[in-house]
């Protein structure tokens, strides 16, 4: 049992934890499971099945205590409030594998840019960071994220910001509905919180859920084309309390994401869920994220459904005091998961941002490289709530998005490919800008493609989608066709 849980609480004082099963459900089938619907019913339908056979006789338990709990499914585990000697005795469970923290911990943030003096304008309506990444090259194409879930799990969100309005799947142009497109993780908000608890719709408490949005795909139909994927749906879940998560309210989320409920928390629907989710936040060992696996297990179980996880590399770069990044500064959960697709932050300039947490991956023994790729994340503009619009947002956070949104463009473009996420993030990092750095970590070379800064480079997404095009057959005229090659002849 993890320590931290009980530590300066006094005997018999409550704190939460999190109450996990040793049976957990096997998934290793979903992948043979081609019709990306049918994936991710089976998915959800699997670890909904384990969960309620194995959990009954736990529940039981803590019912007869009097003790409160909440069931979850994407891990087979229970959000659980009670004393250390409860604790003690789940722990000593023979059906229980760990007893792990569940502490909440502000979001990270690099500090203040000028923005003022780094925001730069492609043009009167498209920002520099959209352009950068080429979005409008697909734009042109017609692809603009159609037919496409972007799912935004962070503190919410003004679902009617001029930006954010015809893109929020609960608006239909004349009314909103929330269900199946909200949902509030926040059950117990501190005090002062403007959003409350279990907000019944969309609410931003601290503006940064609503700039990630727009980054992903806010579009105001006029001057403020701010997002990538200005044609996806969106839709949303605040798993922060003003910037403070915990791993219960991070895997309720992706939960919901996974199936989305009704406003009473029932009748879920697999079939509308989120395609793609942006995550700009991560759990340190501060906010109960003290196992490296805590929420391993829910990253891959939403990936096997098909569902693409972007994931904020962090804001830890800046310890070596200089113009780059410190090396093995990607340490929290989940960033550093192989089943994450973990983004980096630049600049105006197309070098990494000081602030931008690198690899290698030295938190839980992998040695694995990280970030997967980079994006522009310093002086960005975007929605910001009530109505307007900030040009200052820094951070990995803003990084993130912009990956979100390419991925909606991807499968807007390619709708076979939706729901395969190993071969569009191959695409993604195989069609982004090579960028090398002169810093060495450990045995990794940032002068070598990928590095421990840029991973395989910085977002092109027309490069990815020119990465998946069929190659084009330039038609020849008739009376001009080339000569036959004969077998014998050599290439």
């Amino acid at each position: 049992m993890d320590p931290r849980i009980f530590a300066g609480k006094a005997e018999g004082e409550r704190a939460e934890f999190l109450v996990v099963l040793r049976d957990q459900a096997d998934l290793s089938a979903a992948a043979a499971i081609g019709d990306r619907a049918e994936r991710r019913r089976f998915v959800y339908e699997a670890l909904r099945a384990r969960a309620e056979a194995t959990q009954a006789p736990l529940r039981e338990r803590l019912a007869r205590a009097g003790v409160r709990f909440r069931p979850h499914f994407l891990v087979n585990m229970l959000e659980v409030e009670s004393d250390g000697a409860i604790a003690r005795e789940l722990a000593a469970r023979a059906d229980v594998s760990a007893v792990e923290a569940n502490l909440s911990a502000a979001l990270s943030r690099p500090a203040e840019v000028d923005g003022a003096r780094l925001t730069v304008h492609a043009s009167a309506s498209i920002e520099f960071n959209v352009a950068m990444i080429r979005a409008p090259e697909l734009w042109s194409r017609g692809f603009m994220g159609q037919g496409i879930v972007v799912g935004v799990a962070d503190t919410g969100f003004q679902w009617d910001h001029p930006a954010l309005k015809a893109r929020y799947r609960g608006w239909n142009g004349a009314s909103a509905s929330h269900d199946y497109n909200w949902h509030d993780a926040i059950h117990d908000a501190a005090p002062g919180n403007p959003c409350g608890s279990d907000a019944p719709a969309p609410c931003d408490d601290s503006a940064h859920g609503t700039a990630t949005a727009g980054l992903a795909v806010g579009d105001d139909g006029g001057a403020n084309r701010i997002g990538v994927a200005p044609g996806a749906s969106l839709i949303g879940c605040r798993n922060m309390d003003q910037g403070d998560g915990t791993p219960a309210r991070y895997a309720e989320c992706f939960e919901w994401f996974l199936a989305p409920t009704d406003a009473a928390g029932e009748h879920p629907r697999p079939d509308l869920g989120a395609d793609v989710i942006n995550n700009s936040w991560t759990c340190p060992a501060s906010e109960g994220c003290t196992s490296p696996d805590i929420l391993r297990s829910v990253v891959e179980n939403v990936r096997a459904a098909g569902i693409a996880v972007v994931f904020a590399a962090g804001n830890g770069g800046g310890t070596a005091g200089g113009p780059l990044p410190a090396c093995s500064t990607i340490g929290d959960v989940p960033a550093f998961y192989d089943a994450a697709i973990t983004v980096g932050a630049t600049g105006v300039d197309d070098t990494i941002a000081p602030f931008s947490s690198i690899g290698p991956v030295l938190a839980d023994g992998s040695n694995r490289l990280k970030p997967d790729l980079t994006a522009p994340g310093v002086g960005v503009r975007s929605a910001a709530p009530p109505d307007g619009y900030a040009g200052s947002f820094s951070g990995t956070s803003a990084a993130a998005p912009h990956v979100t949104g390419a991925v909606a463009l991807l499968w807007s473009a390619f709708p076979a490919l939706a729901g395969d996420v190993d071969r569009t993030e191959e695409a993604l990092e195989r069609g982004a800008v090579p960028r090398t750095v002169d810093l060495t970590c450990g045995e990794y070379a940032g002068t070598e493609v990928p590095n421990h800064v840029y991973g395989w480079g910085r977002l092109d997404v027309e490069g990815a989608y020119e990465r998946l095009a069929p190659p084009r057959s330039v038609p020849v005229p008739l009376g001009h066709r080339p000569p036959t090659r004969r077998v014998s002849e050599r290439p």
